[in-house]
């Protein structure tokens, strides 16, 4: 007679979440960087024309030389040299303001904080659209010393007092850089190795 075989049952849960596979990939997954979002301001209007004069310019050489079959001329080599010099006087009169997406638990928190008023509700407003901005921001804004350390970045009153200082389209944006540190996604519905 032959012997009786028992159906094989599944490892219990805690087995399985002590599996070193599982164990790397949660690492791997809390060891994550938030995502961030800069936004770059610059008022010098000559140090952004140079750089498109020089990316235009680079692009009609790099069509010259695609055109005569040659990987790079010299104009092309100057011209790129330009654009570097172009791009790093841009960058010495820029100034960036770096956003980091805040843990949902964090944000929700946030927008509980603030939230509409009776008014602004009936007007779909999903917060105080005139005290959450400012704290958005000072909770999202990222500053770093020049050796890439945080250090104290923007407070609440510095971003109200840019949002009612700058002209409207202006500080739309300083709100959206938060808002959009926010809604970066880096996942993917891509399938490797699927074929």
């Amino acid at each position: 007679m032959p012997a009786e075989t028992k159906p094989v049952s599944a490892p219990p849960a805690k087995a399985v979440g002590r599996d070193a596979h599982w164990s790397k990939k949660m690492a791997r997954l809390r060891a994550r960087q938030l995502p961030e979002h800069t936004l770059v301001i610059c008022d010098d209007q000559e140090a952004k024309a140079r750089v498109d004069a020089a990316a235009l310019e680079l692009s009609r050489w790099r069509m010259v030389d695609a055109e005569a079959g040659r990987e790079s001329s010299e104009e092309t080599r100057r011209t790129e040299q330009e654009l570097q010099s172009a791009q790093a006087g841009f960058k010495a009169a820029a100034v960036e303001l770096t956003f980091r997406a805040l843990p949902r638990p964090i944000l929700d928190g946030l927008i509980k904080r603030f939230p509409p008023s009776e008014a602004q509700a009936e007007d779909g407003d999903a917060w105080d659209p005139e005290r959450f901005p400012a704290a958005l921001i000072e909770a999202a804004h990222v500053e770093r010393d020049d050796r890439g350390n945080a250090v104290e970045g923007m407070s609440e009153e510095d971003a109200q007092e840019l949002l009612d200082s700058w002209p409207v389209a202006e500080s739309n944006a300083l709100f959206a850089a938060a808002w959009q540190a926010q809604q970066i996604v880096r996942t993917s519905t891509v399938e490797l190795g699927k074929g």
